[in-house]
């Protein structure tokens, strides 16, 4: 496999579908190493994939790999690899069918072929199982042999979506140790995923979309602080509910407290999380108050872009 690093850019990059929004006024510049693509379902996140890889037109805006560009230009997806976040097997096949299939189509010779696939199979750990039929793949299996058909050509960039989406924790931790491997020899790949312990996993560089639009980019750091600075609703369930709350009443880090009768918690809404679970457990343990149960109901990605929109 040779070194890459190549540019992936796009420049004021829209896409509409009738009157439906898609993408808007995307610029962003992809280089070498991991880049986590972080947005709620429904943000964009596989619409910029398609345009990023050639599958769809932009309506507006370009985008170019190493200056050249991407639409319609079929001699830049050598350097391209695509794994997308829905399954398309050929069902009755193999999986090193499908592979040396999708090889011929590229133009590699037979020799070429049989040592790029055995090579891709190898790679996602699916040789014992390379001459079974494909419809008796498990959903990691399955998962494994589409990235593998991303990379069989060795593309200097590599783009996946969803690609950890539906998996056991097994084959979560096999799939980000695959990605991690692939970025060496300074490759470009991006991973798109709604759920942000998973990007987390694999990187520290991340873009966070949302309705189209781009609402920040940067280290894992920066994300965290955003995810942190927005207010967060604590749910506590104790018996002590009433006694509870007015402990924290008027405090200057929560912003309000209320009583959910039908679930018999409290909810308090605060700006600083640390602080009032480390007041609230050195609270529980002076009290001798027993707390059933505490859950963050808001703790989640989806509350985080719902807070930056309304800024």
């Amino acid at each position: 496999m040779t070194a890459g690093g190549l540019i992936l850019r796009a420049d004021k990059l829209g896409k509409w579908y009738g009157n439906v929004l898609g993408l808007s006024d995307v610029s962003i510049e992809i280089g070498p190493g991991i880049t986590g693509l972080l947005g709620p379902n429904g943000a964009g996140k596989s619409t910029f994939m398609k345009l990023i890889t050639g599958q769809l037109r932009p309506s507006i805006g370009t985008v170019t790999i190493a200056g050249r560009p991407v639409w319609n230009n079929p001699g830049i997806f050598k350097s391209v690899g695509f794994c997308p976040e829905q399954d398309a097997f050929y069902e009755d096949t193999t999986g090193r069918e499908f592979l040396s299939g999708l090889l011929a189509l590229g133009g590699f010779s037979a020799a070429e072929i049989r040592e790029r696939t055995a090579r891709a199979l190898a790679f996602v750990e699916l040789q014992a199982d390379a001459d079974r039929l494909i419809r008796g793949y498990s959903r990691g299996m399955r998962q494994r042999l589409k990235i593998s058909q991303a990379l069989a050509h060795e593309p200097e960039i590599l783009i996946l979506d969803e690609p950890l989406n539906g998996l056991d924790p097994l084959s979560k931790r096999k799939v980000i140790r695959l990605i991690k491997e692939y970025r060496t020899e300074g490759r470009t790949v991006l991973v798109s995923s709604h759920v942000l312990p998973e990007i987390e996993a694999l990187t520290r560089s991340i873009v966070l979309i949302h309705q189209g639009k781009i609402l920040a980019q940067g280290d894992i750091h920066f994300i965290r602080d955003l995810i942190d600075a927005h207010p967060h609703i604590v749910a506590v369930r104790t018996g002590r509910g009433r006694a509870l709350a007015a402990k924290f009443v008027g405090e200057d880090d929560v912003r309000s407290v209320r009583f959910d009768e039908a679930q018999g918690t409290v909810l308090f809404e605060t700006r600083n999380r640390d602080r009032f679970f480390e007041r609230l457990t050195g609270l529980a343990a002076e009290e001798g108050w027993e707390i059933e149960e505490i859950t963050s109901p808001d703790d989640n990605l989806q509350s985080v872009f719902d807070y930056l929109v309304g800024k």
